[in-house]
């Protein structure tokens, strides 16, 4: 098995473990000369949204953040590294990515959240990690896969969260 497809499993109970998770990626990135691509992948109301609010709350943003569902990509350019949080949910095409400018968030040192990138297959970049989420229990299992030498260094580097992880 390859570096990049190693791979760690988590079970959060409740929406705060959710959003430590995302705290904790952002902990990791932080530092990093390097952008990230995060896929979070799971059904509706599974947390992904909150995790992207636990990312975003740890690099100082105080305001709400909500899925950009109708506008396909909300910004948080005053943050460091900036992030682009994306939610592809109803994307009719991969190609109106092309039309929106994907390829631009992709050259610069950011981090690029991505909720429903299976929407957008063929015209997105492979993700340095890739978080699946979905309900077991009252909580969420989570499986954190690395999906780049990127995303394998900093898959090692999680502090695992939660009693059952």
């Amino acid at each position: 098995m390859s570096i990049f497809g190693n791979e760690r499993r988590l079970f959060l109970q409740d929406e705060a473990e959710t959003e430590r998770l995302g705290q904790e990626l952002a902990r990791l990135v932080k530092g990093s000369s390097d952008g990230l691509t995060v896929f979070l992948e799971g059904e509706l109301g599974m947390g992904k949204t909150t995790l992207s609010r636990g990312v975003m709350r740890a690099l100082g943003h105080e305001g709400a953040v909500k899925s950009p569902t109708y506008t396909l990509v909300e910004p948080y350019e005053h943050l460091e590294p900036p992030v682009f949080h994306f939610d592809l949910y109803r994307l009719g095409d991969p190609e109106e990515l092309e039309y929106m400018g994907i390829r631009d968030y992709f050259s610069t040192r950011s981090i690029r959240i991505i909720e429903w990138p299976e929407r957008g297959l063929g015209v997105l970049p492979e993700p340095d990690l890739e978080i699946h989420l979905e309900r077991e229990k009252q909580g969420r299992s989570v499986v954190v896969r690395a999906r780049s030498a990127l995303g394998a260094a900093l898959l090692n580097e999680i502090e695992l969260i939660g009693p059952g992880s």
